[in-house]
């Protein structure tokens, strides 16, 4: 895609349709059970499938004031056996892929770029069960003074309101720096993943096209689909979970990897408008509330393009192999 065109085509459509707070909103019984309950009665009722999304939603919501017990000093990560893995998608596949997405106006240059399928090999390592949170970020800026503010925070003021939910709008220098404070923090290497890294603990041995599986389910995911344009408390679409136990891996907001964008061993180099608008640019991966739903698929190589669709935020990764009794390790 020319840069020119990038006004014309539905990808890029800045203002969604209205959310319907009728959709949203839990009922009157629902919300008198939710005031009486506990933190951890809530933390529970978020990531329960069988709950209506209203009622996930307003348990985030207010956990995000009291204090959500999932976000811990030392965040929860699940863990992911190396070995050599697949990575990418096959030529034969980019038309498929392409057909899927022609009515949000996906072109087949931006699939071309997932190709060809590769082999890769992978250490064990741990992948973050939740993306960084607003509260998380916060608690950085305060102890470090690090000089940016994420560009969703009005204002740059703290959304207490929102902290448990992910942090976006920042850079990748920014996510390396609150992960190097982080380790310092907690004494583990904490770091972004790496691409093949994040595609894997995404897709899984199946090489699922999304998180949850092979079909895209506007239930699995906050993306533009789902009709809700703003962030959610992490953790809310828990249908999307991912094979080795990682959440909002598709949808809520695009994340970060360690990898620029590079072709793959063999593969053609797409100077589309990223390329053209940035030149070399950081991926980013998983999709986001504002955006269609290809971008959750697990293959999908994308980057920050400048404007209000694209709030980026990251999740973190560790080498270091999972150990007995880990407090890191997410319950099973």
């Amino acid at each position: 895609m020319r840069l020119e065109d990038v006004a014309a085509s539905p990808h890029f459509q800045e203002y969604a349709e209205p959310a319907d707070p009728r959709r949203l909103r839990p009922t009157a019984e629902a919300a008198a059970r939710l005031a009486a309950a506990g933190p951890k009665e809530l933390a529970s009722l978020v990531e329960d499938g069988s709950a209506p999304l209203p009622d996930r939603l307003a348990a985030g919501g207010i956990l995000a004031l009291l204090g959500d017990p999932r976000i811990t000093a030392v965040p929860a990560v699940c863990a992911v056996p190396g070995g050599t893995v697949e990575i990418g998608l096959p030529e034969r596949e980019v038309a498929d892929a392409v057909g899927r997405w022609t009515h949000v106006g996906v072109e087949r240059e931006w699939i071309e770029k997932e190709t060809p399928a590769h082999r890769v090999d992978l250490a064990d390592y741990r992948i973050a069960t939740y993306p960084v949170t607003n509260a998380e970020y916060q608690a950085f800026l305060r102890e470090t003074g690090h000089p940016t503010r994420p560009t969703t925070w009005y204002l740059g003021a703290h959304p207490h309101e929102r902290g448990n939910h992910p942090v976006a709008g920042v850079r990748p220098a920014d996510a390396e720096a609150y992960a190097a404070w982080l380790g310092r923090r907690t004494g583990l290497p904490w770091r972004l993943p790496t691409e093949a890294e994040w595609e894997y603990a995404a897709k899984g041995p199946d090489g699922l096209a999304h998180p949850w599986g092979d079909t895209f389910d506007p239930d699995a995911a906050n993306t533009r689909e789902t009709g809700i344009h703003t962030t959610t408390p992490v953790g809310a679409f828990p249908a999307g979970r991912s094979p080795f136990g990682a959440l909002d891996m598709g949808g809520n907001v695009e994340e970060y990897v360690a990898d620029s964008y590079r072709p793959y061993p063999g593969g053609p180099f797409v100077p589309d408008h990223l390329v053209q608008t940035m030149g070399e640019y950081r991926i980013a991966r998983g999709g986001s509330f504002c955006r269609y739903g290809d971008l959750t698929r697990t293959r999908r190589r994308h980057g920050p393009f400048p404007g209000p669709l694209y709030p980026v935020g990251f999740r973190l990764a560790l080498s270091t192999p999972p150990q007995p009794h880990d407090p890191t390790e997410a319950d099973a």
